[in-house]
């Protein structure tokens, strides 16, 4: 089985080919790709780029349509979009009982997630709202400061700074009502509020080892341990950028990442966020292009020396306990 914590499909499917879905198209995650990887449960993130809107607000001299209100519609969009495509084959969930009853029944578990919080726009109603439509997670930040805090960033003014007080009365209420905080793309100091002042585990969804790559994206070996140890998991993030600084990828680089985690944090850390459909997926000697040949990731980490325990873990354990003790009812 299989459960991945990221994907940016059903954005790819909004703005893209109409004539595509999740059954019929030629992106990394489809059904029957979903299918020959096992997959049990799929996080869809609802992602918006509000810098884009921004830049064509700048262009047009209109100031009539806030970009964050535009990202809020988008987002409603998206929502939606996932919606229509219930199927018999797939299902959107809300609670890990409903997760439950569709497991060994080869239907998808379609969990909807944000990724950018700043679509609340300083409104604590909205996160009530996004909750109400089905939402379990939400990604605090994409890469622009907002509402609730700063994003990752080459800049350590910008990276040290921590969640603004409205991003501290979200963390709380999404504690209360079971959402799950993903720090994937938050600044350092924004992570160490999380951990501090969250009452419960908290995700990064898609983000692999500084240590081995790196990039700002990716969690430092104090910051996969305080993740552990809250209870938390990281997952694996395919995205060659965030493997390796040449991105010279195979899956081994997949599999060593995953060993180095659970060296550095524990066996119960490490997940899969594989942020399919998040950049472009080009065929390389080694590696793969589509969800559908998870099973040579699988092998690349048997090479690495990963038991098969810690590989139940890695594919869906970690992050069903992790849903279950973030109280996702």
């Amino acid at each position: 089985m299989l459960i991945d914590m990221h994907c940016d499909t059903i954005s790819e499917l909004l703005h893209g080919d109409k004539k595509q879905s999740l059954a019929h198209n030629d992106l990394c995650v489809n059904l029957e790709n979903m299918h020959k990887a096992g997959t049990w449960i799929q996080y869809f993130a609802c992602f918006v780029n509000a810098g884009k809107y921004e830049r064509e607000l700048r262009h047009r001299q209109d100031i009539s349509s806030p970009s964050w209100e535009r990202a809020w519609s988008e987002v409603m969009h998206l929502i939606e979009r996932l919606r229509q495509e219930e199927s018999d084959e797939l299902r959107i969930v809300h609670t890990c009982k409903d997760a439950e009853a569709l497991c060994h029944k080869n239907v998808v578990a379609a969990l909807t997630t944000v990724e950018e919080g700043g679509v609340l726009n300083g409104r604590i109603s909205r996160l009530e709202e996004l909750y109400e439509k089905g939402v379990r997670l939400m990604t605090l930040t994409w890469n622009y400061e907002n509402c609730l805090g700063y994003p990752n960033s080459r800049n350590t003014d910008i990276m040290n700074h921590g969640l603004k007080t409205f991003g501290l009365e979200v963390i709380e209420r999404m504690n209360e009502i079971g959402m799950l905080i993903d720090v994937s793309h938050l600044s350092d100091g924004g992570f160490w509020d999380c951990i501090q002042k969250s009452k419960a585990p908290v995700v990064a969804s898609h983000s692999n080892a500084r240590e081995l790559c790196g990039h700002p994206r990716n969690l430092s070996d104090e910051m996969l341990r305080a993740l552990s140890d809250k209870g938390g998991a990281a997952g694996l993030n395919f995205y060659p950028a965030f493997l390796r600084e040449d991105s010279k990828v195979t899956t081994t680089d997949i599999a060593r990442h995953a060993k180095y985690m659970i060296n550095t944090a524990g066996e119960d850390v490490v997940a899969i966020g594989t942020d399919f459909d998040g950049f472009k997926s080009e065929n390389r000697e080694g590696y793969i292009t589509h969800v559908g040949q998870m099973e040579q990731v699988w092998e690349s980490c048997k090479n690495a020396g990963i038991t098969e325990r810690q590989m139940d873990k890695i594919c869906w354990q970690n992050a069903w306990r992790v849903m279950k003790e973030a109280n996702m009812q």
